[in-house]
């Protein structure tokens, strides 16, 4: 990719990004993160419909007529956002996880900014390759994207348990922190289940699986070769065998059942995504969720 065509697709993704979070999915994350907590501003006359646990008795007592008080949220929000860039995520051709990836952390950065959060990026594959620490501006929002749509990894394999590690020494104070990927990684979840249940605790950790569906169904095409993207690995499956495509689907059940239970002992709420679908809906639904959650 040239840097002329890279800076199309950044500035394309950008604007993408920015129409989609308008609406619905900018007041939903509103909602959803409000910050942590609330400042005291002043207090002004009751009126009716006004939330009698607000009045301030004190006031109201030398004043002969109640008063409440009035506040102003405090965002003060840092959003990390980790992003899976291994050579797992870049199956499905036309409609690859990565794709997928790029444009939810478009979505979800450009939502942050638009809410004045700080937002930081740590992309990683076997190692932590890149890492914007969080700043909050339309520059720093291109950079992220920049770096998302450039990236390519140094090395096979992912390591999710070092790029969480990473996130408890780079953010040593409470964050809203994204985990964006596949969770595809050799050993399942005993390879990153404690900095999971670790970062779960000190920060707010969600967490947006992309899968494929072909990760999940084998067709019926005969005798396929097969190619792990990650160590080269290549294997022949005869996959008009009715076993070997069961067999296919429950492994691929056990491990999202899996996944599913690390997320929920956890306390990791999860938003899961299939690579190439239209998920806004399901993003704007998994917000208001979570917001009814926090509240």
């Amino acid at each position: 990719m040239t840097a002329e065509e890279l800076s199309r697709k950044v500035r394309g993704l950008e604007l993408r990004a920015r129409k989609m979070t308008g609406g619905l999915i900018s007041g939903a994350y509103h909602s959803a993160f409000k910050g942590r907590g609330i400042e005291f501003l002043d207090v002004r006359e009751y009126v009716p419909g006004d939330d009698t646990r607000t009045i301030d008795w004190n006031v109201t007592a030398r004043a002969g007529h109640p008063f409440v008080k009035r506040y102003a949220e405090e965002r003060d929000e840092t959003v990390m956002l980790l992003v899976d860039g291994s050579l797992s995520m870049r199956v499905g051709g036309g409609d690859a996880k990565w794709d997928t990836a790029a444009e939810i952390f478009a979505i979800l950065a450009s939502a942050a900014v638009q809410n004045h959060d700080h937002t930081g990026l740590i992309l990683f594959s076997q190692e932590v390759d890149v890492y914007v620490p969080p700043a909050c501006n339309g520059p720093h929002l291109l950079r992220m994207i920049r770096e998302v749509l450039a990236y390519q990894p140094l090395e096979g394999g992912t390591d999710i348990a070092r790029a969480l590690e990473f996130l408890g020494r780079v953010r040593r104070r409470r964050s809203l922190a994204f985990l964006i990927s596949d969770f595809l990684v050799s050993g399942f979840v005993r390879g990153f289940d404690k900095p999971l249940r670790a970062q779960a605790k000190h920060h707010d950790l969600i967490a947006v699986p992309i899968h494929h569906p072909r990760e999940s169904q084998l067709p019926d095409c005969g005798m396929i070769d097969f190619e792990d993207a990650e160590t080269g690995e290549i294997w022949t499956v005869d996959t008009s065998d009715e076993q070997v495509r069961g067999a296919h689907e429950r492994e691929a059940w056990r491990r999202s059942e899996g996944l599913a239970n690390l997320f929920r002992s956890a306390g990791v709420d999860a938003l899961h995504i299939a690579a190439g679908s239209d998920y806004l809906a399901s993003l704007v639904a998994f917000l208001r969720l979570h917001a009814k959650k926090a509240a």
